[in-house]
């Protein structure tokens, strides 16, 4: 773990260092001693090119981090943490802030339970005193009950004199002898698509801390009741999205049965859906049912396979350039990159501060800063020199290169922040969308068939765009297995 940190601090942005020794000072003096020297064998020379060429991988990888790449901070545990502050800069006390939203317990009018406690007489002073009741004091405590409840219908059975028998109606989804109920499902279902706990951990909690003996069995065809009961969502989610004025996408990997296959997330602060495909592309895509027929705008991370779709307005994910950069000012020192960097983070404190709107003059000067920061760095990562014709393949250029290109190429998707209200600078909501996929596999390992990967995705849309409408997970599933959909679907 030291040496990993060591190695985060002592980067810098003319190369890496480890033991007082940098990395491509040492590079560049070992290439021009092969420059010189004439007498090293064809073979031996080859030789020492390749671990050259290692070694600068292997010291650029070693200096990747969540900071200046797409790795996530869950597989960065050495990364440099801040201290949280206040306003003031201040390191933050523990406990709550000053001005956030408490959740302090506060008495109900109707509690569960009254006990009434009387005074011992025998121990108040004075024999002869007269004592008379003045009201009392209370106290409540909230707890939980966690037990089982069986509820027996008896319906009643009438005979005419003739032997015919008549029963009463057995409420609605009483079907059977012995069943488990609409709270049972609900709990199980919450447990283990929600809270993402495997299905034996599910089974134990029920034994454990309610008594009830129920199998893996059950829990899964919980889940799939669910997934049937659910397909109405699906079709109201992709309606939703087509309509929605802006729209999130990612994408990540998931693993099913020791396969990697795709999950792809399509989103906004109201609606979410997961989509499981053995594709990641455009046809994958294609099979969710919006994008193919969207036209609004769709902030991404510049993924190739998103601009197949030409009907909507693409707007790309700042928070990854802001790392990319990062990597470009860490690993080459490029003056172009960090002032780069600076700049879209004071424009997006403007636009902020503008509630989304900027004067066109602004917006003209920013464009101009962007383009002549964008022609520095044409001087500090150029074009590389053309290949020798013998050579086959497109001419290799290095990371800062082609990052220099596509913010040139795509400048109005880069700055539509800046320019349209409605466009936020990050895909930051695609991303959160997508986080808790990855704690599923974390939690609960790979899927077993991408029937229960389906069942994950269209489950998971569901409770989190409940969430998303304010409405809780457990109570709309225990609604869903009574046959009703929340109100936010009317």
């Amino acid at each position: 773990m030291g040496f990993k940190t060591s190695l985060l601090k002592l980067w810098y942005k003319g190369g890496m260092v480890v033991e007082h020794i940098n990395i491509e000072e040492a590079l560049e003096k070992v290439g021009r001693l092969l420059k010189e020297e004439k007498n090293i064998s064809p073979a031996l020379r080859a030789a020492i090119e390749v671990v050259m060429l290692l070694v600068s991988i292997m010291a650029s990888r070693m200096g990747r981090n969540s900071r200046n790449s797409h790795k996530p901070p869950s597989q960065d545990p050495n990364r440099l943490r801040k201290a949280k502050t206040d306003g003031d800069d201040q390191k933050r006390k523990p406990g709550g802030q000053t001005g956030h939203d408490g959740s302090t317990l506060t008495k109900i009018d109707t509690p569960d339970t009254i006990t009434e406690l009387s005074i011992d007489r025998r121990t108040l002073p004075g024999e002869k005193k007269n004592y008379q009741n003045a009201g009392y004091e209370s106290r409540q405590v909230f707890d939980v009950q966690v037990k089982l409840h069986v509820t027996e219908y008896r319906d009643e059975v009438l005979e005419d004199d003739c032997g015919n028998r008549y029963v009463a109606t057995f409420p609605e989804g009483v079907t059977k002898a012995v069943q488990y109920g609409f709270g049972v499902k609900a709990e199980s279902v919450y447990l283990s698509q929600f809270q993402l706990i495997p299905l034996l951990r599910v089974q134990n909690h029920f034994t454990d801390q309610i008594g009830l003996t129920i199998s893996k069995g059950s829990i899964s065809n919980f889940n799939e009741d669910a997934f049937k009961r659910l397909e109405p969502f699906e079709a109201w989610a992709r309606e939703k999205l087509l309509k929605s004025p802006l729209n999130h996408a990612d994408e990540t990997g998931i693993n099913i049965g020791g396969k990697k296959v795709w999950l792809h997330n399509l989103s906004n602060g109201q609606v979410t859906l997961y989509h499981a495909d053995e594709k990641r592309g455009k046809e994958a895509m294609d099979r969710m049912g919006v994008l193919l027929f969207y036209t609004g705008y769709l902030c991404h991370d510049h993924w190739k396979a998103y601009y197949r779709y030409k009907d909507v307005t693409h707007v790309l994910c700042n928070a990854h350039h802001l790392r990319e950069l990062e990597r470009v000012i860490e690993e080459e020192g490029h003056t172009w990159a960090k002032t780069l960097k600076q700049m879209l983070l004071d424009l997006n404190k403007e636009v902020v501060a503008a509630n989304g709107i900027l004067s066109k003059e602004k917006i003209s000067d920013y464009c101009d800063q962007y383009r002549e920061i964008l022609l520095q760095g044409e001087s500090e990562c150029p074009v590389p020199l053309p290949k020798e014709p013998w050579k086959r393949g497109r001419q290799k250029k290095t990371f800062s290169r082609n990052l220099l290109e596509r913010l040139r190429d795509f400048e109005e998707d880069t700055l539509r922040f800046m320019t349209d209200a409605i466009v936020p600078f990050t895909n930051n909501q695609g991303e959160n969308d997508l986080r808790m996929t990855k704690v599923q596999q974390k939690i609960s390992g790979c899927f077993r068939s991408m029937e229960g990967a389906k069942i994950f995705c269209r489950v998971r849309s569901f409770l989190s765009t409940c969430r998303k409408n304010n409405v809780s997970p457990a109570s709309a599933l225990r609604d869903l297995f009574q046959g009703k959909l929340p109100a936010f679907m009317s």
